[in-house]
């Protein structure tokens, strides 16, 4: 996201420019000091941080008060974990314009968005005036898409022929002097597979085709690298390959990206947030491999439909080509799955209730719902409220609950309530069940306008003592829920290891164990300690922006 808001604002930047509107980025990466905005026209912003800037009951709401038109690109991320976040969004501003009769227009975009219309009425937009579908026709690059099924004797095998797949559809793409996209699913997996289609190249002696030192360029790439802290992404330059993920430096990300379009990177292997978010197509996009780790459900999951038609979206490049190609490699077992799927796309549905305790308290804070009746009431501007007329049985209401309580008024209800004893018991708000009423704490304001889970600050009231030792607060501080999403990786269990040796405080939970992990992360940070692995690098950054 961060990395979309950064490249609209320079594209918005310069065409706007000439009408003297001043376009500005306001993410986690990017502060703006209130003259500033001040000054600014338009700004570009993540969901989070418009959703921080919105919750605050003084200062910032003048800012929000300011706004005229909201809009959402990529709206079709409602059906991720963060979707929750565009929900509470919406519903706060429609109700805003209704306290406050001041209008704002909301638009919503999306190039893969199957149940399009669910997704207007939850944006209250008008079926006949203010909707508009537009079908592959359209696309301004005609698609051709393959399906790869890898079979192999055992996993290894068959990741082993995935990855032969992989270079064989890279290299053919390659001789027909076209750049390509490789999309796998971590972060470390984008330099592992950047060095494994080397290594076959190297040894089928076909490295000629993936270099660009041919390129009047090269050396401008070369001086741009050497202004990295990543040596291994100036090695991999100069086979003609590159890596991006969220987890790299933006200083590095930037240079991975204009290395690409200057077409001084042939092959650039990223994760599926390029896809989501920086606008950099390529003729030719591969996805190697559908499944990812799901910290949530603790298990590898495969990745969904329309992932794969975001990740394709990104091949064919209107300006040069005629014509894109999307490529997906996968185990043989799931190649019927995704030719399924593809032809016939499921509706997307909300993840609102998966994160309903924190928004509640973001309203209850905000002092725009301060009863059972009036959460009720905000849970009806959601695209949960859409999708539980819809498709009741997913969200846990069963045909006899829907005969006996058809406009779910108590559905929602035991919903609210439910959430609200959660935050009550967290010391977050306070809830009478004899008025119905609901209040905000201290600890609650503060969780809203930082941005803190409520399975932390349960955590931090469990475990926060007067006068922990140093030792103590790093311990607490790494378990928070804020960083659930780490994992602990085998390889990099020896830089680990010695990183942990070179700690200051002692670490509980050592190197096997996610909280342990954070904690040597944490300590390195703050101490300056030098990190060689790639992967440790990314989630020392993720530790450090989070932690602090």
């Amino acid at each position: 996201m961060k990395a979309l808001a950064s490249e609209m604002t320079k594209t918005f930047g310069k065409k706007l420019q000439g009408l003297g509107i001043t376009v500005r980025e306001l993410t986690g990466d990017m502060q703006l000091t209130k003259q500033e905005i001040s000054q600014t026209q338009m700004l570009v912003v993540t969901p989070e941080k418009w959703d921080v800037v919105t919750r605050k009951g003084t200062g910032d709401t003048a800012l929000s008060q300011l706004v005229k038109l909201l809009i959402f690109d990529e709206v079709h991320l409602l059906h991720e974990d963060r979707g929750s976040v565009i929900e509470t969004l919406v519903a706060r501003t429609l109700r805003q314009v209704e306290t406050t009769q001041q209008m704002i227009r909301i638009v919503g975009l999306s190039a893969t968005l199957p149940n399009y219309i669910d997704v207007a009425n939850f944006l209250k937009v008008n079926l006949y005036k203010g909707l508009f579908y537009f079908d592959s026709r359209f696309r301004p690059v005609p698609l051709k898409q393959t399906f790869v099924g890898v079979r192999g004797t055992n996993k290894f095998k068959t990741k082993e022929n995935m990855d032969q797949a992989c270079y064989e559809k890279v290299l053919d793409s390659l001789k027909k002097n076209n750049q390509v996209l490789v999309f796998v699913h971590t972060r470390n997996g984008t330099l592992k597979t950047a060095e494994k289609l080397r290594e076959i190249a190297q040894f089928e002696a076909e490295l000629e085709f993936f270099s660009c030192i041919e390129h009047p360029k090269y050396q401008y790439g070369l001086k741009q690298l050497s202004r990295s802290s990543q040596k291994k992404l100036n090695f991999l330059y100069r086979e003609g390959f590159g890596v991006h993920h969220a987890g790299l430096p933006r200083a590095d990300r930037n240079i991975m990206e204009n290395l690409f379009n200057e077409g001084l990177i042939k092959v650039l292997v990223c994760t599926a947030t390029l896809a989501w978010g920086v606008n950099l197509p390529a003729h030719t996009v591969v996805i190697k491999g559908t499944e990812y780790y799901d910290a949530g459900k603790g298990e590898f999951v495969d990745i969904g439909i329309l992932d794969v038609l975001q990740i394709f979206g990104r091949a064919g490049r209107p300006q040069f080509d005629t014509s894109g190609h999307g490529i997906i490699i996968c185990p043989h077992d799931k190649l019927h799955k995704y030719l399924m799927l593809l032809t016939q796309q499921q509706p997307i549905e909300s993840q609102f209730i998966k994160s309903l305790e924190d928004n509640l308290n973001a309203e209850i804070c905000l002092g725009t719902v301060g009863s059972l009746e009036e959460a009720r009431q905000w849970l009806k501007y959601t695209y949960l409220w859409v999708r539980m007329q819809r498709n009741p049985i997913l969200y846990g209401i069963n045909q006899k609950m829907r005969e006996s309580d058809p406009d779910l008024h108590h559905y929602s209800t035991d919903l609210i309530k439910k959430s609200a004893l959660v935050l009550d018991k967290c010391r977050m708000i306070r809830y009478n069940p004899q008025t119905e009423t609901l209040s905000a704490t201290d600890l609650g304001r503060t969780a809203s306008h930082f941005y803190i889970k409520h399975p932390t600050i349960e955590h931090f009231n469990d475990t926060f003592k007067p006068n922990l030792i140093e030792a103590e607060i790093l311990s607490c501080l790494s378990q928070a829920d804020e960083f659930s999403h780490v994992k602990v990786q085998e390889e990099e269990s020896v830089e680990l290891s010695e990183m942990e040796m070179d700690r200051h405080f002692d670490v509980k939970g050592g190197t096997e164990n996610v909280y342990g992990k954070v904690n040597i992360l944490l300590q390195a940070y703050i101490s300056q300690h030098k990190i060689e692995s790639f992967s440790l690098l990314s989630d020392s950054l993720y530790v450090a922006q989070n932690g602090s």
